[in-house]
């Protein structure tokens, strides 16, 4: 009997410790995301501020698996708006064979209470806003921004991706999705540089 009480013991020492590292690592859970901090993405768009070449390539014929590109050369100015997290772009691009011309405004807005950002194509000589607005944040040094669109009596998913960020370049591609975003068809692909 009192064999029987020693290994008895022995097991249950030789359980508790074997369990001790599994509750010591079943203890260190992951935070919930939801509880941490979110970050400021308020300063996100402050690579743009200043002045830029532009140089676009545009798929017009979009969503009909057409390969022809226009291309364009211009500028795309950025300002800070009264000193805020908002800014204002005025863009203006020629085709290379000088028959097409590209003039537009672009108001990006930060929300601090979701993060995000909300870009807005501005339409002056038209007064129209362009509603409703991509909107997204950045991860590290890429942006992506989304909003759902009619494309020709279709239901799309629009996106704006900004990469390629230096003090010197950046690039912005918009691509349409009929999909779900499933699959996305680049169609505008805007390289900025100083």
């Amino acid at each position: 009997m009192n064999l029987c009480r020693h290994v008895m013991f022995a097991l249950l020492a030789l359980g508790a410790m074997l369990s001790l590292p599994l509750h010591s690592q079943s203890s260190q859970t992951t935070p919930n995301p939801a509880l941490l901090p979110q970050r400021d993405g308020s300063h996100d768009f402050d690579f743009l501020i200043g002045d830029w070449k532009a140089h676009v390539r545009r798929l017009p014929d979009r969503l009909n698996n057409s390969n022809t590109w226009i291309e364009y050369d211009g500028i795309s100015n950025h300002h800070k708006l009264l000193d805020s997290n908002a800014n204002f772009e005025e863009f203006e691009v020629t085709s290379t064979d000088k028959k097409l011309h590209i003039k537009a405004q672009t108001l990006r807005i930060y929300n601090p209470a979701s993060h995000q950002w909300s870009i807005y194509l501005v339409d002056l000589d038209n007064g129209t806003l362009s509603l409703p607005p991509v909107v997204g944040s950045f991860t590290g040094d890429r942006g992506e921004f989304f909003d759902q669109e009619d494309w020709k009596g279709r239901a799309i998913l629009v996106r704006y991706v900004w990469l390629n960020i230096s003090p010197t370049s950046a690039r912005m591609e918009q691509s349409f999705s009929p999909d779900g975003g499933k699959t996305w068809e680049v169609n505008w692909i805007c390289e900025l540089s100083r």
